[in-house]
């Protein structure tokens, strides 16, 4: 992107901002999000965040890397992987941007040694609500805007620049993915993979895995290498998630690093099925290159605005559908227990697993019990994130009966949920879960007038 150009982008932004009527609430204008919670329209203009979605710079030496803002993972990872680096934890899909992801959610298969975005950036400069640009380090005067940023979703203010630490990455990932029968048996053996970064006597580099049913869930570890050799490819007519799928035992498979990273794009999990993309007669007509996260992202776009399924349903004599899409992060102890709960009352099938654990640096610079106050997971305790993606029938007189449900069950195991998808949560729940009196205290000091919405109001209430 080039120093010069990143200027020019954060002063179109600060121009941008100078444009909003003073007592307007400040927001992004964002054409597209990854969020799924619904969202009042903005009727002011927004923060203009075109100029700020490059990599400024990568330090191969240091295994740093320059960000701006609105850089996508997918920007990022094409800037990065010719240095043989890539960011510590890749988030699934292509167009989920650094900033959001650390503002918000982000996690992926090197969770459980990396833990989640956030931990590995190394100062951030944000713009705060009264239109200023500061820089917080773990360190500096703005430390707790620093640990108090993620899961804020853009209410303390948005990220302008980040500096983030990479890792080294091999060529290749082997994977080996484990079939198991018994939802307590993989409960144990992703927690002993978590605890000893191996199994069966090779060394894991990431790990997820996929429950379709109580008798058929898998994990996947793996082993990062520079050994030659085939690799499979999902990127077009075969589909990465039935690839898993085996009778027993173990099944083997390969992907180049680039892929690996990918993999869940290219048919967004398994949601690509609701838009018929995975019956085999449509994929071959399917543009490849449509073949991707950001593409059925327009599709849900034009179902929430014209409500194409529930009219479809309606005119089949079907009720409407209650939209649950939901992250989910429980002790890894309790994960057996909320599986056989949401397997049960939850007819969505498959879910994903990831395990999930702060990294250890965080404690020298932060609370030791509470590094990150918006979004308090327990150091040195591994949970496991249990991310599910679909919808399920309405319940009359009961508006996001299912969601609720999950909310209770969540909080009930001693976990938390993700605030980018519908919440339901009284202001009391929230406080607890979410940051509190610690939240406001911050508020009060990078937003004291109020212009940007709260975490609440924009979580809770669709503001």
């Amino acid at each position: 992107m080039g120093a010069q150009a990143f200027d020019d982008g954060v002063a179109t932004l600060l121009a941008s901002y100078r444009a909003i009527p003073p007592g307007a609430t400040v927001r992004l204008a964002k054409k597209t999000s990854n969020l799924f919670r619904a969202r009042a329209k903005n009727p002011h203009p927004g923060l203009d965040v075109s100029g700020l979605d490059r990599v400024i710079s990568v330090d191969p030496v240091a295994k740093t890397a320059d960000v701006a803002g609105m850089c996508t993972y997918e920007n990022l990872v094409a800037a990065t992987l010719p240095y043989g680096l890539a960011p510590l934890v890749v988030p699934q899909l292509k167009t989920i941007t650094l900033g959001g992801a650390v503002t918000g959610l982000g996690i992926e298969s090197t969770s459980f040694r990396n833990g989640l975005p956030h931990e590995s950036v190394l100062e951030i400069d944000i713009l705060t609500g009264d239109g200023s640009i500061v820089t917080a380090t773990p360190t500096n005067e703005n430390s707790e805007l620093f640990f108090g940023f993620p899961n804020s979703y853009g209410t303390l203010g948005y990220s302008v620049r980040l500096k983030i630490e990479l890792e080294t990455v091999q060529p290749y990932v082997a994977l080996r993915h484990i079939r198991f029968h018994d939802l307590a048996a993989l409960q144990s053996t992703m927690n002993t993979i978590a605890d000893e970064r191996s199994y069966d006597g090779e060394r894991v580099d990431y790990l997820d895995g996929v429950v379709f049913t109580a008798d058929e869930a898998y994990l996947t570890v793996g082993r990062q290498t520079d050994e030659a050799g085939p690799v499979s490819d999902y990127t077009g007519m075969d589909i990465y998630y039935r690839s898993i799928q085996h009778a027993s035992g173990i099944k083997r498979d390969r992907l180049t690093i680039h892929d690996y990273l990918w993999r869940w794009d290219t048919d967004w999990f398994w949601c690509s099925r609701a838009f018929g993309a995975q019956n085999p007669k449509i994929r071959r007509l399917w543009p490849k290159k449509l073949l991707r996260s950001s593409f059925y992202w327009k599709l849900i776009g034009y179902d929430q605005r014209f409500d194409i399924a529930d009219r479809l349903n309606k005119r089949k004599g079907l009720p409407a559908n209650e939209r649950v899409v939901q992250d989910i992060e429980v002790p890894i102890e309790n994960t057996t227990a909320y599986l056989e709960w949401f397997l049960e009352n939850i007819p969505i099938e498959p879910v994903w697993l990831c395990p999930l654990r702060l990294r250890e640096p965080a404690l020298a610079v932060a609370d030791a019990a509470r590094p990150w106050p918006l979004y308090p997971l327990e150091p040195k305790r591994t949970y496991v994130n249990v991310g599910f993606w679909s919808a399920v029938p309405v319940t009359p007189d009961d508006p996001g009966h299912a969601n609720k449900l999950i909310e209770r069950e969540v909080a009930d195991l001693d976990g938390h949920k993700s605030l980018y998808s519908e919440s339901f949560y009284s202001p009391e729940e929230f406080d607890e879960l979410y940051g509190g009196e610690h939240y406001r205290l911050l508020k009060k000091r990078y937003d004291p007038r109020g212009r940007l919405l709260d975490l609440y109001a924009k979580a809770v209430k669709r503001q």
